[in-house]
C-alpha cells in the first residue's frame, strides 16, 4: 500500500469515526454511556466478522494471528477497556471539561511510547506537526477556565491516555496481519468487557430497536474506522497514525453543525486553521519517500602491457525532499556516511 493511500485511510477511519458523534448523542438518550460503549465495539466486532466471511486475502496462514501476537492482543483488548475506566473516574473525581481537555494528550503519549519503547522513528517535523495537532485539539475542547483546574481526576485521565497510548501502539505491532481478526477481537472482548462494567454500574439494557441502532452505528463509526486505522498504521506507524486521526473532533462537530444545528464557534474556526495547519506538516513528512539510487562508474587502466575496463556498481539509499531547485533533492548527512562498499563487476 502506497503512502498517499495510507494516509487517505487514516483520514477516512476518523471521518467514519466522527459519525459516532451526532449519531450517539441522540442514541444516548435511550443508551447508558457505558452500554453505548459495549453496543458501539460489539457492532464492530460483528460487522467487520460478517465482512470476513467474504474476504479470501487475509486468510492465508503468514496473515493469521499467531502466539507470537499474544501479548500485543491481550494487551490491545485490556487497555481498551481499562482506558474508559480510568477516565470515568477521572470524571468523576474532576470535571468533564478537564477530562476532555486532558485527554488530547493521547497523540503525544502515543508518539513518546512509539520513540522510547517501541522504537519508531520520529522525525523533527513529526513533533512539530503533533505540537499543531495537540494545540488545536486543545483549543476546541477547551471549555472555560475550569478546564484548567487540576486535581486527583486529571491524573486518572492522564493515565488513560497512557493507555490509549500503549493500546495504539499494541495494535500497531501486529498491524501487518490479518485486520479482520484485529477488528473482531478488539470489537468483541472489549465490548463484553465494556458490557460487564456497564452491568456492573447498574445501567439496563435498551430495547432493541436502541441496540440495533448502537450495532449499526458501531460497525460503522468503530467497526470501518478501526479497519482502516490499522490498515494505515501497518504503512505510517502509530504516531502519525495518531496524529492524523485527531481530525475526528473537527469532523464531528461539523456533522453536528449540519445535522443537529449546533452552532460552530470562532474557536472552532481558530483551532481549525491550526488543524490545517498540523495536517499539511503531516503529510509533508509522510511524503517525504524512501528510495534508492543505483550508480555505475566505468574505470579503464593498463597494466602488463594491455588494458582493462572495470565497472564500479553501488548503491545507497535516503529519504527524498523536494527542497532543491537545481538537482530536485537533497541528502542527509547520515546517508552521506553510511553509503554501503562498491560491488565490483
Amino acid at each position: 500500500m502506497s503512502q498517499k493511500k495510507a494516509i487517505l485511510y487514516a483520514f477516512l477511519a476518523a471521518v467514519f469515526y466522527a459519525v459516532n458523534v451526532p449519531v450517539s448523542k441522540v442514541l444516548l438518550g435511550q443508551v447508558g454511556p457505558t452500554t453505548m460503549a459495549a453496543l458501539l465495539y460489539l457492532g464492530a466486532g460483528i460487522g467487520i466478522g460478517l465482512l470476513s466471511l467474504f474476504n479470501r486475502q487475509d486468510r492465508t496462514a503468514s496473515a493469521r494471528l499467531t502466539k507470537k501476537d499474544l501479548p500485543f492482543v491481550i494487551g490491545m483488548i485490556v487497555l481498551d477497556i481499562a482506558a474508559p475506566i480510568l477516565l470515568m473516574l477521572g470524571i468523576s473525581y474532576g470535571s468533564s471539561a478537564n477530562a476532555s481537555l486532558l485527554g488530547n494528550f493521547e497523540i503525544v503519549a502515543t508518539t513518546v511510547i512509539a520513540l522510547f519503547i517501541f522504537k519508531e522513528a520520529v522525525s523533527a517535523r513529526l513533533w512539530i506537526a503533533i505540537a499543531f495537532v495537540t494545540l488545536s485539539s486543545v483549543l476546541l475542547s477547551f471549555e472555560g477556565v475550569d478546564s484548567f483546574q487540576f486535581s486527583y481526576g486529571s491524573l486518572f485521565v492522564l493515565l488513560a491516555t497512557v493507555c490509549w497510548g500503549f493500546e495504539n501502539n499494541c495494535t500497531r505491532s501486529i498491524s501487518s496481519k490479518s485486520t479482520y481478526e484485529i477488528v473482531v477481537l478488539k470489537g468483541v472482548f472489549s465490548g463484553l468487557g465494556s458490557l460487564v462494567i456497564a452491568l456492573v454500574k447498574g445501567e439496563t439494557l435498551p430495547g432493541l430497536g436502541s441496540i440495533a441502532a448502537a450495532l449499526l452505528l458501531g460497525f460503522v463509526a468503530y467497526g470501518l474506522s478501526i479497519f482502516l486505522y490499522v490498515r494505515a498504521q501497518n504503512i505510517l506507524g502509530a504516531s502519525k497514525t495518531s496524529a492524523y486521526y485527531a481530525v475526528a473532533p473537527f469532523v464531528g462537530s461539523f456533522l453536528s453543525f449540519v445535522f443537529l444545528r449546533e452552532r460552530l464557534s470562532w474557536m472552532y474556526l481558530t483551532a481549525l486553521v491550526i488543524m490545517i495547519m498540523g495536517s499539511a506538516l503531516l503529510v509533508m513528512d509522510t511524503l517525504a519517500h524512501h528510495h534508492a539510487h543505483l550508480h555505475q562508474h566505468t574505470f579503464i587502466h593498463t597494466h602488463d602491457g594491455s588494458t582493462h575496463t572495470h565497472t564500479v556498481t553501488h548503491i545507497h539509499e535516503h529519504n527524498h525532499y523536494i527542497t532543491d531547485a537545481k538537482h530536485g533533492h537533497r541528502h542527509t548527512q547520515a546517508e552521506l556516511e553510511g553509503l554501503p562498499g562498491a560491488m565490483h563487476g
